[in-house]
């Protein structure tokens, strides 16, 4: 999968940009918060392992051991490291997966975050959405489709191989994982990697990448109801490959337990596609000359009171700190006045509570949108000083309130 959280084997949510928060859109960390395990930085960028991996790793160790026992019941307990290497192995073949999808972000100039490898399978966030839809068709396809080669790649290793043995088993077993996670990502409806299929094949015809989504995203709803009704009764039914007679009553709440998990998962997922969807279709609205609060310029040692009376005056509600010539060289933070009491206004010079500017901190009044988070979160800080083309002060920028445009564009109805 890609961009949004996804079961099976790719990607969302994410992630994505989620906000004006400082950090979401700077270059990736090994010390990441929730990041995982940090295993290495292909193409530049980093792999993680979540610790949810830990749990499906001794999952499927204990689950193929029991199918090993049953197939070479003379490996005794040495099943287990067998099993082992092959959870290993499988979500080897996931990491490769989720690679094409960041080759394919990266040849297309779409920046990602990480790689992660979690409980159902990986997720590649990639920050920024494709240009076309006929990029956003590959960037999903290539990772089913790298899935299907591996596939091949394995069932081409048993042929070589003698039947019954531990390689062979081992090669079955990773060709038919790779071929359900090819196929389960291909179903159309997001997060799916099908489901940005869809969405693109949509947004062509449309002309409207929002159409798009909405479709992919009610789509997927419907898979995560399909999935949760339907994977418990083909199970039992043995469509599966497991005869009715031989289901105990532990299968089939371990059945229902799996359907209820991933349908929990599309449904989120198409969930979170449908919100940052909305949100890109509001980002254009956010605006720094829009959202910038009306400033007058102080000298350093102007006492607090003062520069309140004349912002006061003057309709202002924000001071900005200039040198003898009138060129800007810090920020009064708000924080800082609200933290002063009344009585001690008069004593406190605006200098003590400034913070002086740098170039990131100084914001072009017609940045807009993405680019605009994206400056923010290069520079991050309170107040930004906003100025027109000519290098006049047109004011000051709060990022608490560009917070709160960007929580009323997500909470606004999408058209």
């Amino acid at each position: 999968m890609n961009q949004d959280d996804e079961s099976g084997n790719s990607t969302r949510p994410r992630s994505d940009t989620a906000g004006p928060n400082p950090g979401s859109g700077t270059p990736p960390r090994s010390e990441e918060p929730g990041g995982g395990i940090l295993m290495g930085r292909p193409f530049g960028v980093p792999v993680y392992v979540a610790p949810s991996w830990f749990l499906v790793a001794a999952l499927i160790t204990w689950v193929f051991g029991g199918q090993l026992d049953r197939i070479l019941p003379e490996l005794g307990n040495a099943r287990y490291l067998v099993s082992l290497f092959f959870a290993v192995a499988f979500y080897a073949s996931v990491l490769v997966h989720e690679l094409a999808h960041t080759v394919a972000a990266l040849r297309f100039k779409l920046p990602v975050r990480r790689i992660q490898l979690q409980f159902f399978g990986g997720v590649s966030e990639i920050e920024k959405e494709s240009e076309t839809p006929g990029r956003e068709f590959v960037l999903a396809f290539v990772g089913p489709l790298l899935s299907l080669v591996l596939a091949g790649v394995f069932y081409l290793g048993m042929s070589a191989v003698q039947p019954g043995t531990v390689p062979g088993v081992l090669l079955a077993g990773l060709m038919i994982s790779n071929l359900i996670v090819a196929v389960f990502n291909l179903l159309p409806g997001l997060p799916l990697d099908g489901g940005r299929m869809l969405r693109a094949i949509v947004w062509k015809i449309t002309g409207k990448p929002m159409s798009g989504t909405v479709a992919a995203a009610w789509v997927g709803r419907a898979l995560a109801v399909a999935v949760l009704v339907g994977l418990p009764l083909l199970t039992h039914t043995g469509a599966l490959g497991n005869a009715t007679e031989d289901i105990s009553g532990m299968d089939t709440v371990m059945d229902a337990l799996l359907a209820a998990i991933l349908a929990a998962i599309i449904w989120t997922g198409a969930g979170n596609s449908l919100r940052m969807a909305r949100l890109r279709e509001h980002l254009p609205e956010l605006r720094a000359r829009t959202l910038t609060r009306r400033a007058v310029p102080v000298e350093s040692a102007t006492p607090l009171s003062e520069a309140l009376r004349r912002a006061n005056e003057a309709g202002a509600r924000a001071l900005v700190v200039v040198d003898g010539q009138g060129a800007p060289t810090a920020l009064v933070r708000e924080t800082a006045i609200v933290g002063v009491p009344q009585h001690r206004r008069p004593w406190v010079a605006v200098s003590g509570l400034a913070q002086d500017l740098t170039d990131g901190m100084r914001i072009p009044a017609e940045l807009a949108g993405e680019a605009l988070l994206d400056r923010l979160r290069a520079t991050p800080a309170t107040e930004y000083l906003v100025i027109e083309e000519t290098g006049e002060i047109y004011g000051v920028l709060s990022a608490a309130d560009v917070e709160r445009a960007f929580v009323r564009a997500m909470a606004r109805p999408t058209t």
